[in-house]
């Protein structure tokens, strides 16, 4: 199934762009979380569903907070040291990210019925959590293989419009009616058309007096990513007969992102030109949005050494705004233009500023099954499984209609994410326990998507992407109690996560539109291999009262 980059007409409306820009790609990446919470729940891997008693609860199993048998105020910082790797047709490039982070503050109440049976205790929570983190930087760079000069002349002559729509002057200014994409690259000199006025016959201007393109001497892409995902909780529980523990929570989020992503190709130089032929493609987006969703649960202690526990997560509902921003130039030395008497070819463009769009997103819900031993006073063990159903994401405009297209290629490349946690704590003595844990997460992308073997559409001028392989987490931690009011937590989180990047997607039954296709009439796009790897050192302070 051909996908056509969503990239559809722009209409200007009190300064804003109208625009169905939003993509799948943007709904995944803004609907991940990570495990937030103190440093004992990190460093436990987030296995506390059953276990309950701490801040972690409010934001998972709001039963959990039932388990209180006081009040507590908690507050934590981290500190990240990011690794990024990338492999891109044998070129390795590394890139390292430091970030201090404050990750957390909450507030339990515990406020005892005086009843021995049945409703003993009700709890009430605030808190605010970091519950993803987006900082992070990375290049890749090869050389060789399509140029994104083809990609963009192939869509351009996709959507079947004319150099002179597309071309900005006086009295015409393409972005206000034609994809915006391939005003760009028109006007910036990285696609050329054989007549302005007849369609589907824009190609590559890197390129020989055959119209043979170039070789790629050296493409690189260097992405970078700023912001947050902020929740702010308040959370109700009770205890009924310390058998069974019920919670709810409600919850206000905030999300704030940037990224830039920053591409070139270099194609060498001609004979007799005094610079080498070169683009550059740069597009800046900035997001921000805030949504809300509740979280129920439940834990049952059947016996003194036995919890189960029984969580739903629901979806968040945002509401959106983003900011678009692309500029892009060519530069041909010693080629004479179309229409031109001066040699040399450097053209230079740029999308309009300040504009925006607005949209809605709903993410997957989740639910969140777990069990924990408890052996004594002296050590537990405890196990999560979580899934949550990917496919279930949506995207609408700011109306609030769906974006049936987009919704469509969710469903189909999307299925069930699973996460597994398990999480030990032993006291080695009354004051002092060793902690560990891990989690492991498969990714919820389908074959076809991963595999690369369908095209992806992506937002506005943004052609870059990233698609999910799966991540692994691993966690020690130390606890210390120096009163019985006074606490302190501390925890060491390595995770790591694999990626494939891409400059731009892989496009698909072209023949009848290019002449710059491979043999299927197909114009590929070589993965690079992208890993991250996150060493982080969270420290919590408590004080129960």
């Amino acid at each position: 199934m051909k996908k056509i980059i969503c990239i559809a007409a722009a209409l200007f409306l009190g300064g804003e762009v109208s625009v169905w820009a939003q993509s799948e790609i943007d709904a995944y990446r803004f609907s991940q979380r990570e495990e937030s919470g103190s440093a004992r729940y990190l460093s436990m891997g987030g296995a506390f569903g059953a276990l309950g008693g701490d801040i972690s609860a409010m934001s998972t199993n709001p039963g959990g907070l039932g388990i209180y048998r006081s009040s507590e105020v908690v507050t934590g910082v981290s500190l990240s040291f990011m690794h990024t790797n990338t492999n891109w047709a044998g070129t390795e490039l590394n890139a390292n990210k430091t970030r201090f982070n404050f990750d957390n503050i909450a507030y339990v109440g515990y406020f005892p019925t005086g009843s021995d049976e049945g409703v003993k205790s009700w709890n009430v929570g605030f808190s605010y959590n970091r519950v993803k983190n987006f900082n992070r930087s990375y290049r890749m760079s090869r050389s060789g293989g399509y140029s994104i000069a083809d990609y963009i002349a192939a869509q351009t002559n996709r959507i079947g419009v004319t150099g002179n729509n597309l071309l900005w002057t006086d009295d015409h200014n393409p972005y206000m009616t034609q994809s915006w994409l391939a005003a760009l690259g028109y006007n910036a000199g990285l696609i050329e058309t054989y007549s302005p006025g007849a369609g589907n016959t824009f190609f590559n201007p890197f390129c020989d007096s055959n119209g043979t393109p170039w070789d790629v001497q050296d493409a690189t892409l260097q992405v970078s990513e700023k912001g947050a995902i902020d929740v702010y909780d308040i959370a109700f529980a009770t205890n009924i007969s310390d058998r069974l523990f019920l919670g709810l929570t409600v919850a206000i989020t905030d999300l704030d992102y940037s990224m830039s992503t920053l591409y070139d190709e270099n194609f060498g130089r001609a004979e007799g030109a005094l610079e080498d032929d070169r683009l550059y493609f740069d597009n800046y987006e900035t997001v921000n949005g805030t949504g809300y969703s509740f979280n129920i649960g439940a834990i049952l202690r059947p016996v003194d050494f036995l919890r189960v526990g029984i969580a739903y997560n629901s979806p968040t509902w945002y509401k959106m705004t983003d900011y678009i921003y692309a500029e892009a130039g060519a530069f041909i030395p010693g080629r004479i233009p179309n229409g031109s008497n001066e040699p040399g070819y450097y053209f230079e463009d740029a999308t309009p500023e300040n504009q925006y769009y607005n949209y809605k997103l709903r993410t997957p819900g989740r639910w969140i099954f777990s069990a924990a031993g408890i052996f004594g006073q002296s050590a537990l063990l405890s196990v999560d499984y979580e899934i949550s159903n990917y496919g279930q994401m949506r995207l609408f405009d700011g109306a609030g209609y769906e974006n049936e297209e987009q919704n469509g290629y969710i469903r189909e490349d999307f299925g069930m994410m699973t996460t597994l946690r398990i999480g030990a704590e032993v006291k080695v003595t009354p004051r002092f326990a060793v902690r560990a844990g891990g989690a492991w997460q498969k990714s919820p992308v389908k074959a076809t998507l991963e595999d690369g073997t369908v095209e992806v559409a992506t937002a506005g001028t943004r052609t870059a992407y990233t698609i999910d392989q799966g991540t692994a987490s691993y966690s020690i931690g130390l606890g210390y109690r120096f009163t019985p009011h006074f606490y302190m937590d501390l925890a060491c989180i390595y995770k790591t996560y694999k990626e494939d990047a891409r400059p731009f997607s892989p496009l698909f039954g072209m023949r009848d539109y290019s002449d710059i296709v491979d043999e299927n009439g197909n114009i590929p796009s070589d993965p690079a291999s992208l890993k991250t790897h996150n060493t982080r050192i969270a420290l919590t302070l408590g004080y129960k009262f």
